[in-house]
């Protein structure tokens, strides 16, 4: 190392290289430096960067182009939130093939998100917060991601069934505030392993598929603000660890037992939908006005709308129990990833 008094700097990381008695420089923690100046760039100096495994960015004046990264073999994370990155998702990002990290929030990034973000081997992955559009790749669930946040683009069309392809890594992801439309997949409920799910503040429509009762994890699940509608299904509510299950402003017209409970609770939010005996629902005239639309979920959707593929009725005997003493609701990734 020709600097090695960068070792004591605390924004610096060191460590000894493979078969040599030197220290390399592996990690980079330049989190709200705040670094101005014109044009500021990353080209021509992360790529510089042979040994780096940590580049933490955020919070600063970074844009222009993002360098191709494949000769960064030990490269994990890359946090480039909150800087003044435009145009289209930036590709070279994907040949930084063993990064296990990646946020983008908090950019100005427009257009499609590739196929290929999907194919990366991360444990987490944030593009939240940038002006992102068009559908959501069909591959979407072939991610291995634990934590996801779409939140907050402009993101289009039906949430993918390759969803249900994440079934043994995904713990939470975010799709809330976007344009997502159509119907939930059935596949959702093969999330067995979730504890966050939130797609409110879009366009979706449809019951809740009752595959959702297999949500046996589940801890948030958020569908407020969109256009459900039908019974809220008992099943869901007696999920054990539910803390939050938030339905409000969509036009839902039953609650049975086990919901009333957890509305009792403070768990479960019904407020401005469409369930008669209950206060706070929207009026009568605007029930009625979004009940004569044409309505539908597509021959697959409904046809499996009543598919519980956990394939148990009575999983939730303890449900009482464990639902008594509601546990505080417990900080989220995914949820945190929503502020810069």
């Amino acid at each position: 190392m020709k600097n090695p008094n960068l070792c004591v700097n605390p924004k610096f990381g060191c460590a000894p290289l493979p078969n040599t008695k030197e220290n390399g420089l592996y990690s980079f923690q330049f989190n709200e430096c705040k670094i101005m100046g014109k044009n500021i760039t990353l080209d021509n100096f992360i790529n510089k960067l042979a040994d780096v495994s940590i580049f933490h960015a955020n919070t600063n004046n970074y844009g222009g182009k993002i360098p191709v990264l494949s000769g960064l073999p030990y490269l994990f994370e890359l946090d480039l939130s909150n800087n003044k990155y435009t145009g289209k998702f930036p590709m070279n990002v994907l040949t930084a093939t063993k990064l296990t990290f990646l946020d983008l929030r908090f950019n100005s990034f427009v257009g499609p998100v590739p196929p290929e973000l999907f194919d990366l081997q991360v444990l987490a992955l944030f593009i939240n917060n940038n002006q992102f559009e068009h559908d959501l790749p069909l591959n979407m669930g072939s991610t291995p991601a634990a934590f996801l946040t779409f939140a907050n683009n402009k993101f289009t069309g039906p949430i993918p069934r390759s969803i249900g392809q994440a079934s043994n890594t995904l713990l939470e992801v975010l799709f809330l505030g976007n344009r997502f439309s159509g119907c939930l997949p059935y596949e959702i409920g093969l999330l067995k392993k979730a504890r966050v799910f939130d797609v409110s503040k879009n366009v979706l429509t449809g019951p809740i598929p009752r595959s959702f009762a297999c949500l046996g994890k589940m801890e948030y699940l958020v569908l407020e603000k969109n256009e459900f509608y039908g019974p809220v299904p008992e099943e869901v509510c007696m999920l054990p660890h539910l803390t939050q299950l938030k339905l409000c402003d969509n036009y839902f017209t039953q609650v049975g037992p086990e919901c009333m409970k957890l509305i009792r609770k403070g768990v479960l939010d019904v407020r401005h939908n469409c369930i008669l005996g209950l206060p706070d629902q929207r009026s009568p005239d605007d029930c009625a006005f979004f009940f004569k639309r044409p309505k539908t979920c597509g021959d697959l959707d409904n046809k499996m709308h009543k598919y519980m593929p956990c394939k148990k009725t009575t999983p939730y005997l303890n449900a009482e129990m464990l639902i008594e003493g509601v546990p505080q609701p417990q900080p989220s990734v995914t949820y945190g990833a929503l502020s810069p």
